[in-house]
């Protein structure tokens, strides 16, 4: 048999290798069937159809290739919508319709952006979810379901205890609103501000409560807790005394006062001329003595500007003065106080009338004083203004600020006397220190004013009881109770407001006169007494 394989022909041999190949072929003509087959399971629609039944695509062009993307990515945002709605608990139906099938060649072009795709919206599934557990932790306590929000947001609809419960309503006068800032220091803070001296401490509270009243008093008060404070001041090391002074020491100070009670135009006077002084300090001067100059030059000012300047005007004012005079005075004020005690020791008989007004009732003071000095004094409110200027023949009033334009800055009730007083050509001779000259301009009390508590208008404080011929106290304080009436609760009614305002604004063509201590001049020279006194 051998010998026969062996001498077969050549012919035969490769006969039949060519019979044997075709088999082979039809093996690998099935591999490729297959893979073809599997390939198109994998296809993105799922579908196993031939090509033969598919009909070719059409090749889109770039701008529909962009379009065929966007409606996919909305529709692939809207079906995450839907399954997060579902997640949550509520329903929502898409209103887009499903994206179209892509072809096999679209889908090999697009397989690396939709794996990135893909991943973005992993990464925003996870975000959300988180949100989502963040919102269910703040909602926990209240018992509500988390929602497709994500972040807690509160419900738009108030619930029955916000609508049954009303707003209150606001007691600050819309037209003031602005002047309505913090509200004054009452009582002294149980942790105070370190760098705020004792001495200020003592002063803010005073000036709060109206123990320390008046543009004059409140000025010199302020110097004298400044003078003490500046004696407990030691410079900190790598600086100057003229630097941190004024920036770091006495500004803490300044700031105290003015919660308590804002400036007044004397006391920003003497603040810019203190820090001026400060200011001007050699700093090869040694600590101890710069405090020394700055305590004789602060009692040098109170002395030159205030105590001196009282003085001349007293004096000044005082001639002015005849006998048979009938002076109204409103109000108290020191240098008025001062005038009539001087006039009356030099001999001269007159009579006054004090027109007085709540809530300070500063009158009353004043009343007392002059009376006890032998003066004769008759004491009205501010209502019978009308009647005490029948017979009267000068009005003498004292100043809280000259502004520049002339006008009178003053205890509120002041316009209405000099008013009234020039209508009947009564001279209204005002008695003002150039310290209390401003280049300020006012046209009315509304842009510039100080608003006190409302409370203060609501009766008397405190009765006085006289001890002979009088009504005992017990019947006094009945009285001042009774008197509140309507206002004793004001705060509880919806469409009642008070309104405590400090100080008004007098026309300058009701002033006949200023008395300072440069002389007197009327009221357009102010500016230039201004311009000297700050020079000078």
């Amino acid at each position: 048999a051998s010998s026969e394989r062996a001498m077969a022909p050549p012919t035969a041999r490769v006969t039949e290798n060519t019979d044997r190949q075709p088999s082979q072929a039809d093996s690998t003509e099935t591999t490729q069937q297959i893979v073809d087959t599997d390939r198109s399971s994998q296809q993105p629609n799922g579908s196993a159809k031939s090509a033969e039944s598919v009909p070719a695509e059409p090749k889109l062009s770039g701008a529909e290739l962009k379009k065929k993307k966007q409606a996919e990515k909305a529709a692939r945002r809207e079906r995450e919508k839907a399954e997060r709605a579902a997640a949550g608990g509520t329903s929502v139906a898409p209103n887009t319709p499903a994206p179209p099938q892509a072809g096999k060649g679209d889908s090999q072009k697009k397989s690396k952006p939709n794996q990135q795709d893909q991943k973005s919206n992993q990464q925003d599934k996870d975000q959300k979810s988180n949100q989502q557990d963040k919102a269910q932790h703040f909602r926990r306590g209240s018992g509500t379901t988390p929602t497709s929000q994500k972040l807690p947001v509160r419900s738009s609809q108030p619930s029955t205890q916000a609508m049954t419960r009303k707003k209150p309503s606001s007691k600050e006068v819309g037209l003031f609103g602005h002047l309505y800032g913090h509200p004054r220091r009452q009582t002294l803070h149980p942790t105070p501000p370190k760098e705020v001296h004792p001495s200020v401490l003592s002063l803010g509270l005073q000036m709060s409560t109206y123990t320390v009243c008046g543009s004059n008093a409140r000025c010199v008060a302020m110097l004298l807790a400044f003078k003490a404070a500046i004696n407990a001041y030691t410079t900190p090391p790598q600086t100057s005394l003229a630097r941190h002074l004024t920036s770091h020491y006495l500004s803490p100070q300044i700031t105290y006062l003015n919660s308590c009670r804002p400036l007044s135009i004397s006391m920003g006077n003497a603040i810019r001329w203190l820090k001026d002084l400060i200011i001007k300090i050699d700093p090869a001067v040694p600590e101890q003595d710069a405090k020394l100059d700055i305590a004789d030059s602060i009692d040098a000012f109170i002395r030159e500007r205030i105590t001196a300047a009282d003085t001349l005007i007293a004096s000044a004012a005082a001639d002015k003065i005849q006998n048979g005079d009938v002076i109204v005075t409103y109000a108290k004020s020191s240098i008025v106080q001062k005038t009539l005690l001087q006039a009356h020791t030099q001999g001269k008989r007159f009579r006054v009338v004090v027109v007085d007004s709540k809530p300070l009732f500063e009158g009353r003071n004043l009343a007392r004083a002059l009376s006890n000095a032998g003066i004769t004094v008759q004491y009205a409110l501010v209502t019978a203004t009308s009647h005490v200027l029948g017979e009267s023949t000068k009005v003498l009033i004292g100043a809280h600020a000259m502004m520049s334009n002339g006008r009178l800055y003053s205890r509120v009730g002041t316009a209405v006397v000099a008013m009234q007083a020039a209508e009947r050509d009564i001279p209204v001779i005002v008695c003002c220190e150039s310290v209390k000259f401003t280049d300020r301009v006012a046209l009315d009390s509304i842009v510039g004013n100080e608003i006190a508590d409302p409370d203060e208008l609501v009766g008397e404080a405190r009765g006085e009881a006289r001890s002979e011929g009088g009504t005992d106290v017990e019947e006094v304080q009945g009285n001042a109770v009774n008197n509140q009436g309507a206002l004793k609760d004001w705060r509880k009614r919806e469409n009642l407001q008070l309104l405590n305002i400090m100080y008004d604004v007098t026309p300058a063509e009701y002033i006949k006169m200023v008395v300072t201590e440069y002389g007197s001049l009327p009221p357009s020279s102010v500016p230039v007494v201004h311009r000297i006194s700050t020079t000078v």
